[in-house]
């Protein structure tokens, strides 16, 4: 009898440590890491963001923000190690503006790369970046595809979620519609009022004007890296001061419902790993690749 209940006790012992084991990588333990590595399937979650303006009203870390509250909510219900504040990111745009810190090309991408390659040389095997900044948003897609430079022991996920027009109706009807919501308008803002609203300041939304001045108008056919500047030179595109925490809410749980689905997914997936071996192999000797 004495046996039984001793293991039973190192059963519920080692259920609520396992429980209490934490997703947040800064807060583990070197023996916890392993174990989380472990719990995690082997998966990690890196949220980026940047130091940038966001209007007059919302913080420089926004972006910061916003994909670390994605990331550790989705990570409390499917467990995912999240990586620390990560604010290496592509920035140019804001140059302009007090309280950018933006770095080169050339470390952004190093960063990035040596952050992915220790992850992996510490047992992960498949990392999801949450991005936060919709500046790192072609970076993001090139590094992705500048994965198949050399074989790689892991498989890197970038999660996109969708957009849902009756989750923003419902929302709007909390809050309003806003005609220019690009950055720092009335959606971001009401998610920052939900997530940590000691930081926002919504009566300081109409300091400065968030209207897109579409001042290439007169251009066709043309990209150009000062499109952003060209339209938002005030670094807020938006209608923010009838933002709304409520609404807020609504916009961060259906984010966070899709990359609890994601997480889900990577963390089954064998599809990726294997056409990565497949591909790395066939890049190796390309003349024996079937025709």
């Amino acid at each position: 009898m004495k046996k039984v209940v001793t293991l039973l006790l190192l059963a519920v012992t080692s259920f609520v440590y396992a429980q209490d084991l934490s997703y947040r990588l800064e807060e583990l333990t070197a023996p916890d890491f392993v174990k989380a590595v472990e719990k995690s399937s082997k998966t990690c979650i890196i949220p980026i963001g940047v130091m940038e303006k966001h209007g007059p009203q919302l913080p420089l870390g926004t972006d910061l923000y916003m994909s670390r509250e994605y990331s550790l909510r989705a990570a409390e219900q499917e467990y995912t190690v999240v990586f620390p504040w990560y604010y290496f990111s592509q920035i140019n745009e804001a140059r302009h503006q007090p309280g950018t810190i933006s770095y080169s090309p050339e470390l952004i991408w190093k960063m990035l790369q040596e952050t992915l390659d220790e992850l992996h040389r510490n047992g992960f095997e498949k990392i999801i970046i949450v991005n936060g900044h919709g500046g790192n948003n072609a970076f993001l897609n090139y590094f992705g595809m500048a994965q198949l430079s050399e074989p790689r022991g892991y498989s890197l996920y970038w999660f996109r979620p969708e957009g849902d027009n009756e989750v923003d109706e419902k929302a709007e009807a909390l809050t309003r519609h806003d005609p220019y919501d690009e950055h720092a308008g009335n959606s971001e803002t009401s998610k920052m009022l939900a997530t940590v609203p000691d930081v926002v300041h919504v009566d300081r939304a109409k300091q400065q004007s968030g209207i897109d001045q579409d001042r290439m108008n007169a251009l066709k056919y043309v990209y150009t890296g000062i499109w952003w500047y060209a339209s938002y030179p005030n670094h807020y595109g938006g209608e923010a001061w009838d933002a709304n925490a409520e609404a807020g809410e609504l916009w961060i749980n259906h984010t966070v419902d899709q990359l609890v689905e994601m997480i889900k997914l990577v963390k089954a997936d064998t599809v990726v790993p294997a056409l990565q071996e497949q591909f790395f192999k066939e890049a190796a000797d390309p003349l024996k690749t079937k025709q």
